[in-house]
C-alpha cells in the first residue's frame, strides 16, 4: 500500500501576486511527484483552499489537477478544515465530491446508546484498490470541533478491522511545539486508539511520532505545501508531504522558489550606520532568484526604523536578481521613538489576541464569543464572486450572517 499524505495547501493565501502563486505552483508540483511516485490514493488532511469559496481561477487549476489525478486512476480523500470550513457548511469541497473528483470522508450519523447517550459515529470510506479504510473528523477555527470528538463513537472505530485511517485538522497537546503554546490543542486520547496512521493537519509543523504506549502510532503533520507566513518561511524553508509505502514514511520537499534568510542585529547605531549594516550583511550572497527574508532587530541611537531607505536598497536587490524581499524590523527599536510592538505571530493568532482584549464587553446570546466574533469577520471580508451580481452578494452575506447570529 502506497499514499500520500498532504495538509495546509492553502491556495490563495498569500496575498501579494508573486507569492499567492506559490501554494498552487506547490500543490501541481505535489500531485506531479504523487503521480510519478505511483501512489494508490492521497490524502489532504483540511485547508486545500484559503478560503470555503476561493477564486474562479484557483478553483479552475485544482480541478484541472484533480482531473488528471482521477484519469491516473488515483483516488483523493480529504476533510474540511478551519479555512474550508463554512458557517453554512457549503464550500468548494462539496462541489469537488459532486464532480467525482475526491471523496469527503467525514462522513457519520447520531446514534443512542444503550445507556440512552447520543453519539457520533463515523463511517469509513474504502479505498476500492487497497481495501484501506478511512475516516476523518473536520477542523473548525478556535478548536470548535472539540465537541464532536466528545461526543465520538470510539468503541465503533476502534473495534473495526482492517488498515485504518484515521484524518484530522487539529492541533495535539503531545505533538504541539512549544512555540505554538497559545494555539488551541486537545490531548491525542481525543482520537481513535488502534488506527495504522493518523494524517494530521492544521498545525504548520513537520512532525512523526509514535505514542504505542498510549496506542497510538504514525501521528504525523506533514507541515504546509508552502510555508504561510514569513516565520514558516524562516523555519521550514521549503514546503512537502509525506509518503507511507508498506508500514515506511518518506518527506518529499518541494521547493517552488529558494528562501535566503539574514538575522541581522543593530546594536546603538544611527539609520546610517544601521543601513549600512544591512547592506553589508547581503554582500556577497547569492540571491538570485530567491526570496530573501529580513528580520531586523536592535535598537538604533537616533532616528527610527521607517528612516532607513529600504526601497532604494531593496530596488537595487531586485535589479541583481532577487525574486521577492521581506523585512521584519518589529524588534528595532529606538531611543526617541517608542514603536509599537509586534509579535511574529500568524494573522490568525494576533487576530485572535485583539478579540480575546475586547471580549464581554457586551451582552449577547453566543455560546462562544471568540469564534462567532471571527466567523463574522471572515465572513464581511468575503469578497464578491466574480460574475455575481451585488444582490446576490448581498444575500448571500446576510445569509451567512444570520446562520452565525442564530
Amino acid at each position: 500500500m502506497k499514499f500520500a499524505h498532504l495538509a495546509d495547501v492553502h491556495i490563495g493565501s498569500w496575498r501579494d501576486p508573486k507569492l499567492k502563486e506559490m501554494s498552487t505552483l506547490a500543490f501541481i508540483k505535489s500531485i506531479d511527484l504523487s503521480i510519478e511516485e505511483k501512489v494508490d490514493f492521497i490524502l489532504i488532511s483540511g485547508d486545500l483552499f484559503n478560503t470555503a469559496l476561493p477564486g474562479i481561477d484557483q478553483i479552475k487549476i485544482v480541478i484541472r489537477k484533480l482531473k488528471e489525478i482521477k484519469e491516473k486512476g488515483i483516488s483523493v480523500y480529504f476533510i474540511a478544515g478551519s479555512h474550508d470550513f463554512s458557517p453554512s457548511g457549503k464550500t468548494m469541497l462539496d462541489i469537488i465530491e459532486e464532480a467525482d473528483l475526491g471523496i469527503n470522508v467525514t462522513k457519520g450519523e447520531i446514534i443512542e446508546k444503550e445507556n440512552g447517550e447520543s453519539k457520533l459515529k463515523l463511517l469509513f470510506t474504502t479505498d476500492k484498490k487497497t481495501g484501506a479504510k478511512i475516516t476523518g473528523m473536520i477542523g473548525k477555527r478556535g478548536m470548535l470541533e472539540k465537541k464532536y470528538y466528545e461526543d465520538l463513537d470510539r468503541d465503533s472505530l476502534e473495534s473495526e478491522q482492517g488498515f485504518r485511517i484515521f484524518m484530522f485538522h487539529t492541533a495535539l497537546d503531545e505533538l504541539k511545539p512549544e512555540d505554538l503554546s497559545d494555539m488551541p490543542s486537545t490531548p491525542v486520547s481525543f482520537l481513535p486508539r488502534g488506527f495504522d496512521y493518523y494524517a494530521g493537519g492544521h498545525v504548520h509543523i513537520v512532525k512523526q511520532k509514535n505514542l504505542e504506549e498510549h496506542g497510538y502510532k504514525n501521528l504525523v503533520y506533514p507541515g504546509p505545501i508552502f510555508p504561510a507566513n514569513f516565520t514558516e518561511l524562516e523555519k521550514l524553508g521549503v514546503g512537502g508531504f509525506f509518503i507511507y509505502e508498506n508500514g515506511k514514511i518518506t518527506r518529499k520537499e518541494i521547493t517552488i522558489k529558494e528562501s535566503i534568510s539574514f538575522n541581522i542585529k543593530i546594536d546603538n547605531k544611527t539609520v546610517e550606520e544601521a543601513r549600512a549594516i544591512i547592506e553589508e550583511s547581503l554582500v556577497g550572497k547569492d540571491i538570485i532568484n530567491k526570496i530573501i527574508l529580513l528580520r531586523i532587530h536592535g535598537s538604533l541611537k537616533s532616528g527610527k526604523s521607517s528612516d532607513i531607505d529600504f526601497n532604494s536598497m531593496f530596488e537595487r536587490l531586485y535589479e541583481k536578481g532577487a525574486y521577492f524581499i521581506m523585512k521584519n524590523s518589529s524588534k528595532l527599536i529606538s531611543k526617541e521613538f517608542s514603536e509599537v510592538m509586534v509579535s511574529h505571530a500568524s494573522s490568525e493568532e494576533l487576530e485572535d489576541k485583539l478579540i480575546q482584549e475586547h471580549l464581554n464587553q457586551t451582552e449577547h446570546k453566543f455560546n462562544n464569543e471568540l469564534e462567532s466574533t471571527k466567523q463574522l469577520l471572515k465572513t464581511f471580508s468575503e469578497e464578491k464572486h466574480e460574475g455575481e451580481k451585488v444582490s446576490d452578494y448581498d444575500s448571500r452575506i446576510k445569509k451567512e450572517v444570520d446562520i452565525i447570529l442564530k
